[in-house]
Formats: structure tokens, C-alpha cells, sequence
């Protein structure tokens, strides 16, 4: 596999992008077994949304992943291919972001180990639990990035700088 990767940053408003990260997210959906959203619900996020990319500019564009995140810091979506993970970029994701806002929050699926240890590995905390926060009656946990110095430091030696 040819391997050049790039970060790229998509501005509010922009729809560049938007449906290879609708196909990575649904593509991730469909293996995790997780809740479907609306496509409408997807777009009109990601268009209100500052947005993180990683693209493997091989022999064809392909979405590594992405970060899709509100003006307050809050992440609305989270995904990276299956076929990078274990390579660093969701922890880079994650840096690029807490480099941009002082306060970094997300809700993940109570029930989505993975992505709760990730988040926990990275340095974010369980704030609380919220039952029924999803449309399909799931429950949450609303998690928040540590504290401002050891974030740095924690994902500065995750990555290796």
C-alpha cells in the first residue's frame, strides 16, 4: 500500500470531504454495530463543524480519519479507518485538537469499551453518565479531556515529540 499521508484542516461551512467521512463513519457503524444516524443529521454536523482530516494521498485519495468538532471544543465525531488504527492517528486527532481549544469533550456509547479505553488512554475523564442519551435509548458517558499541563505533556509522549 502507498503510504503519504497529509493533515488537512476543513473549515465551518465547507462540505469538502463530507462524503468520505459519511463512508468511513457508516463503514465503522456497520462493523461495530452501532446506533445509524440520518445522513441529513451527519452533514448539517459536520458542515457547523471545524474539521480535522488525515488523507492518504496514494495512488488514490483515501480518508484516514477525523475529527468533526464544535466551536466549544466538543467532539461530534471520532472515527479513523480500520485499517490505520494502531498507527496513532486518533491520538494525533486528538492532539491537533486540544492544540486548538482549551477544553476538549465528547460523549461516547457506555457500552463501546474500545473507544471509552481510548479516550481513557489518552487522558480523558469520565465526567458522568447520561441514560437514554441516544435515540435508540443507549446510554452515555459525557468524558472531558485533564487538565490543561498534563494534557500536553501525556500526548506529547504519546506521540512520541
Amino acid at each position: 500500500m502507498s503510504f503519504n499521508v497529509e493533515s488537512r484542516i476543513v473549515g465551518r461551512g465547507s462540505d469538502e470531504y463530507v462524503k468520505a467521512a459519511w463512508e468511513l463513519k457508516e463503514h465503522i457503524r456497520e462493523e461495530d454495530d452501532v446506533l445509524r444516524q440520518r445522513r441529513g443529521f451527519f452533514e448539517d454536523a459536520y458542515r457547523r463543524s471545524k474539521v480535522y482530516l488525515y488523507l492518504n494521498r496514494g495512488r488514490q485519495t483515501q480518508l484516514v480519519g477525523f475529527a468533526a468538532v464544535r466551536r466549544d471544543g466538543y467532539i461530534l465525531f471520532l472515527a479513523v479507518s480500520p485499517e490505520y488504527r494502531g498507527d496513532g492517528f486518533g491520538k494525533r486527532l486528538i492532539a491537533r485538537v486540544a492544540e486548538d481549544y482549551r477544553s476538549v469533550t465528547c460523549h461516547a456509547r457506555s457500552t463501546n469499551r474500545e473507544a471509552i479505553n481510548f479516550y481513557k488512554h489518552v487522558g480523558f475523564e469520565i465526567e458522568r453518565r447520561i441514560d437514554n442519551y441516544y435515540e435508540d435509548g443507549g446510554d452515555a458517558y459525557y468524558l472531558k479531556l485533564g487538565d490543561e499541563e498534563s494534557i500536553t505533556r501525556r500526548l506529547s509522549r504519546l506521540l512520541g515529540r
